[in-house]
């Protein structure tokens, strides 16, 4: 009987510990950073290989679960102020920081590995992101709004990453796939500051892109629609790179107007509910377009 407990007690905490390792890794953000990246692979390769595939998929979930762990403990103070984060492993106090830290490092070390398999640059461009995004883009947060434009750059990296592990080339397709996330990341955002402003502000994060402290304004909106009217611009080019055909192309330009409605329908509406629907509306737009592109090559 005690036998019996005492297996089940270490089953529990095993699961808890689990379960704390995957809220630092932040898993479904680690998951779609390894769609984009997996994405952005498929297109680029000649011959493909699953095993490379999973090994690409596994050593940018790792990376991504390093940095979204530096994060933390980074902001781990701020967290606490926060309703949406005040549970997470830190600030709620079911682990220690020197815990994350050696974690973060762990899998860091392997996800690089695991990326400098297929070439130099991807383990290189796997590291700016890593680095870019905890020691940059995570402090600059308390100062400036500017840290959106910083933290775009490693949101937009893992696309850069696949094609170059897939091609070993650093050119104009691989920055086309880099624009693509860099640009969409910023309505899709600013959607989110929008919902959780309130949240945010509990954090003394002040992220909307407006000279007004309360950046829920038409200002912000109109540059929301902004970016989508560049993706749209965009829609093209995967014809002209030879990444896909007119069929992605059409799609793109398409899933780019309604992506606009919903920017459009932010600017005139300026809620919380009209913000919720253009993030959603930048999910759906997202996961549209790489299915498209990847359909259309085959």
């Amino acid at each position: 009987m005690n036998t019996n407990n005492s297996a089940t007690v270490n089953d529990s905490l095993l699961g808890q510990k689990l379960k704390n390792y995957m809220a630092l890794a932040k898993a479904r953000l680690a998951l779609s950073v390894v769609f984009s990246a997996c994405t952005a692979y498929y297109l680029g390769t000649e011959n493909f290989n699953v095993y490379h595939f999973l090994l690409l998929g596994i050593g940018g979930f790792l990376v991504t679960a390093s940095a979204n762990t530096l994060n933390q403990v980074l902001e781990k103070d701020t967290d606490r102020k926060m309703k949406r984060t005040q549970d997470r492993p830190l600030p709620a106090g079911r682990m220690e920081s020197w815990e994350a830290v050696l974690f973060a490092g762990i899998t860091a070390a392997v996800g690089l590995l695991a990326l400098a398999f297929f070439n130099p640059m991807t383990a290189f461009l796997g590291s700016v992101s890593l680095v870019s995004y905890a020691f940059i883009y995570t402090p600059l947060k308390r100062i400036s709004p500017v840290a959106v434009w910083v933290g775009a750059v490693p949101g937009a990296l893992p696309m850069a990453i696949g094609w170059v592990a897939a091609t070993g080339e650093l050119g104009l397709a691989a920055f086309f796939l880099f624009s693509l996330q860099f640009l969409w990341q910023f309505p899709h955002f600013w959607a989110i500051a929008w919902v959780a402003y309130k949240d945010y502000e509990e954090g003394g994060f002040y992220l909307l892109p407006s000279s007004q402290k309360d950046g829920r304004t038409k200002e912000t909106a109109l540059q929301a629609a902004f970016y989508v009217l560049c993706l749209i611009a965009m829609s093209w080019a995967p014809v002209s790179l030879g990444i896909s055909g007119y069929i992605a192309a059409g799609i793109m330009f398409f899933m780019g107007l309604f992506f606009l409605y919903f920017a459009i329908r932010l600017f005139r509406q300026t809620t919380a509910k009209a913000a919720r629907q253009l993030m959603l509306a930048s999910l759906v737009y997202q996961l549209v377009v790489f299915i498209a592109l990847m359909i259309d090559k085959i």
